[in-house]
């Protein structure tokens, strides 16, 4: 790894344990025994929300929950392989996940901790500038941290909500889906009731609380206040995060409006730039990906991580399926078994993709490689640490096209996948002909995803026949771009995709299987049980019965409280 990469892990991650220190309430004191951790000027302010980026992202929990990993012990004869952490085991079978220790990576409890962690920071910035200036937004010297804390907090706030609550259904079916607690306060007491209805938010509630802080903070964003603009909200990443949460949101008009300004007049100029890569070795791969000068990397985010060695341990993978155990071949759906206006691999990816030991046993993508940080080389320990992109000019373009899809622009929507198909290689051009001979209603390839909006909300938009094969193109386009990082499992919520898990444990002969229905309340994730046991209540999951039924009408009750 380049010594630049290195030393922007480090200061991403550690900073948070420096500011958190700099953060311990001394209201106990006269005077603060060190005024050096006073946040009392602009720059301060800059240098605190670095730290409010998080070291942890759901892309481990949120894979295994979805579509895109199969069990290898079901489709690989005589394989009896254990998974790399009891915990995602769990996770794949849908249950409550509790096999794991705080410590540990990728699990609910890191995720939450360190959203929440930056939720903390971002609020100590903006009570720090209040008492700083009397109009932070208009002061010259802190309207950009302004708008940095702001945007920050409100994307915090879209993935927890994303991640432990139902998808947006629409204004009034989300008022009966229980939420996330919504923080907008430094708090100054140890034991702090979330449970209060002055946090406790129903979906509707904290979807408007984030497009309110989206919108205090976006337009002022100044990309030339950052030493490197692809460690922070920058503009092109703050516009893309507002395209993705308008598009969550069915507001097609913003969704669009917001995409443009991320991708501007050149799109395709904006992609990624897979013919010059530089294949020479893993780590010129990875630094090639991860560019901070890339103009498709909208938002860099360094993280601790172990997906590349859960992938490893040949368990649950990307990986050929299972006609007996409905199983479909999630590598041919993901990267070889070909497109609208291609054959055989994703030309961007052949020479790209990784194999442990034998084909059958696996496959990924070189971009999820880790990073290795020693802390003593001689003792060979140190931090596992992956880079992910929360935004890139490829998933906003994926994002434009379907709110031109909605707004009736269908030609439109044709023309951005066009864009992303040539970007990863492909030389044919994309026609509405190609997308209906490859998202066949009759396809059982695992192409055309069984779809359940309308039953989620009715005012869901109408789709023609071509229309919503081109939805299919859509979602099947962002499950190969966003494989690896957990968004499928966000198309998966907010489509009502069923879903299909067949599992065997390692010392088992017999085979599980079991569906993920639309209105399974097994698609919230439960939170993680340190908070449950402090008294927030719990979710409930439990699978409903093969005769239960959801009615709409009818408020669920998606909470119960905990003794």
């Amino acid at each position: 790894m380049k010594k630049m990469s290195l030393y922007k892990i480090g200061l991403c991650l550690s900073v948070l344990m420096i500011q958190t220190a700099m953060l311990t309430s001394c209201d106990a004191l006269d005077e603060a025994p060190d005024n050096r951790t006073e946040i009392d000027t602009p720059e301060k302010v800059r240098q605190l929300l670095t730290s409010g980026y998080p070291g942890a992202v759901p892309a481990v929990i949120c894979e295994l929950s979805g579509d895109n990993l199969v069990d290898n012990n079901v489709v690989l004869a005589a394989t009896h392989n254990d998974a790399y952490k009891l915990f995602h085991d769990q996770a794949y079978k849908w249950e409550n996940i509790t096999n794991y220790q705080t410590g540990d990576d990728d699990t609910p409890y890191a995720v939450w901790e360190a959203y929440y962690q930056g939720i903390s920071v971002a609020n100590h910035a903006i009570r720090a500038m209040k008492e700083m200036s009397p109009d932070p937004a208009h002061d010259t010297e802190l309207s950009h941290s302004w708008g940095e804390a702001h945007v920050l907090r409100a994307y915090l706030h879209f993935i927890l909500v994303n991640v432990f609550a139902e998808a947006y259904k629409d204004e009034d079916q989300s008022r009966n889906d229980w939420g996330i607690p919504y923080v907008r306060e430094v708090e100054e007491t140890v034991h702090v009731d979330y449970s209060d209805p002055k946090y406790r938010k129903n979906v509707a509630e904290v979807y408007r609380l984030i497009e309110e802080d989206l919108l205090e903070g976006i337009s002022l964003i100044d990309d030339s206040k950052y030493t490197v603009p692809a460690y922070h909200f920058n503009r092109n990443a703050a516009n893309a995060f507002a395209a993705r949460f308008y598009l969550f949101k069915r507001d097609y008009e913003n969704c669009l409006k917001h995409a443009n300004a991320a991708l501007g007049s050149s799109p395709a100029s904006m992609l990624r730039k897979w013919s010059s890569l530089n294949t020479n070795t893993m780590n010129t791969r990875l630094n090639d990906f991860n560019d901070e000068n890339a103009s498709c990397n909208f938002l860099i985010q360094a993280t601790y991580s172990l997906q590349d060695r859960m992938l490893s341990a040949c368990r649950y993978v990307i990986n050929t399926g299972s006609t007996t155990y409905n199983v479909p071949a999630t590598d041919d759906i993901l990267y070889k078994g070909g497109g609208p206006n291609w054959t055989g691999y994703v030309p961007a990816y052949a020479g790209n993709l990784f194999i442990f030991g034998k084909q059958e046993y696996g496959c990924w993508l070189f971009r999820v490689y880790e990073y290795f940080e020693y802390s003593d080389k001689i003792a060979g320990i140190g931090w596992v640490h992956i880079l992910y992109q929360p935004f890139t000019a490829e998933e906003t373009l994926l994002c434009r096209a379907e709110a031109k899809l909605y707004l009736g622009d269908r030609e439109g929507a044709i023309q951005d996948l066009g864009y992303w198909t040539a970007s990863k290689m492909v030389d044919a051009p994309l026609t509405q002909s190609g997308i209906n001979n490859k998202y066949r209603s009759d396809s059982k390839l695992g192409y055309v995803s069984d779809l359940h909006p309308k039953e989620m909300s009715a005012t869901w938009p109408d789709l023609n026949e071509d229309e919503t094969r081109v939805l299919h193109c859509i979602l099947h386009f962002r499950r190969i771009e966003t494989m690896f990082e957990g968004q499928r499992w966000f198309d998966i919520k907010r489509y009502g995709i069923t879903v299909h898990h067949a599992y065997k444990g390692p010392n088992e002969d017999v085979v599980h299987q079991d569906d993920l229905t639309w209105d399974d309340p097994r698609r919230v994730l439960q939170i993680p049980q340190n908070v449950i046991s402090a008294g927030y209540p719990s979710a409930d999951r439990t699978k409903p019965s093969i005769n239960q039924t959801n009615s709409l009408t009818t408020k669920p009750t998606l909470l119960t409280p905990t003794k």
